[in-house]
């Protein structure tokens, strides 16, 4: 069972706030990355897409905290299966949000081979399915579609959890209003800041697997 559940979309700085949460003590933290790692939840990951009973429990076992999609896509759920969570919203400016979502993420989904792998087939079909589809109804490169969209989230996030349950947080604040929303003294060392292209550099071998076969 999570404590913390992220809300925030993908490229709003969840690579450094999972690092930063795991230093705090909030570790594992789950991220998109963590999806290519145990392959074993993507089917399940798909359940929940598709409305399914998940047993989260399972699906995050080891985790004391979640960011980034595919957990994002559920912070309903997820906020509800354990009311003692609590649920930070990742933010970034708008315009660069959506520039940086197009030159990653969505590129590399662009540019897969019609044939994938079979053990990659899977995730991007998640990918499909949790974001494009399922978040941006297979709009995203409408600009003007996906910046409502991405501002529609922030906004019922916002409504929906309680104030004192939530953290609007951008990741340039540092340390010291995360500290304080979650309880624990600011460390010394220096705020993590890390770029995260993990998942878009997995998409990129798969291209090129598919490519090649």
């Amino acid at each position: 069972m999570v404590d913390i559940v992220g809300a925030g979309f993908g490229r709003t700085g969840t690579r450094s706030l999972k690092a930063a949460l795991e230093q705090l003590g909030f570790g594992p933290c789950h991220h998109g990355s963590e999806v290519f790692k145990r392959r074993d939840t993507v089917f399940d990951w798909l359940d929940a897409v598709e409305g399914k009973p998940v047993d989260w429990d399972s699906v995050y076992t080891g985790y004391r905290s979640t960011v980034d999609w595919p957990g994002a896509r559920f912070w309903r759920e997820l906020a509800a299966h354990n009311s003692a969570s609590k649920v930070i919203l990742s933010v970034r400016d708008p315009e660069k949000w959506y520039e940086s979502m197009n030159n990653t993420l969505f590129r590399a989904i662009q540019n897969a081979p019609a044939t994938l792998p079979p053990e990659v087939e899977p995730l991007v079909r998640l990918l499909n399915k949790v974001i494009w589809d399922g978040v941006f109804e297979g709009r995203f490169a409408d600009k003007d579609h996906a910046l409502r969209v991405y501002e529609e989230h922030v906004a019922k996030v916002t409504r929906e959890i309680p104030a004192d349950r939530l953290l609007v947080f951008n990741v340039t604040e540092g340390w010291e209003p995360l500290c304080i929303f979650l309880g624990v003294p600011v460390p010394a060392e220096p705020f993590p800041r890390l770029n995260d292209r993990g998942a878009f550099a997995t998409l990129q071998q798969a291209r090129r697997a598919g490519a090649s076969a």
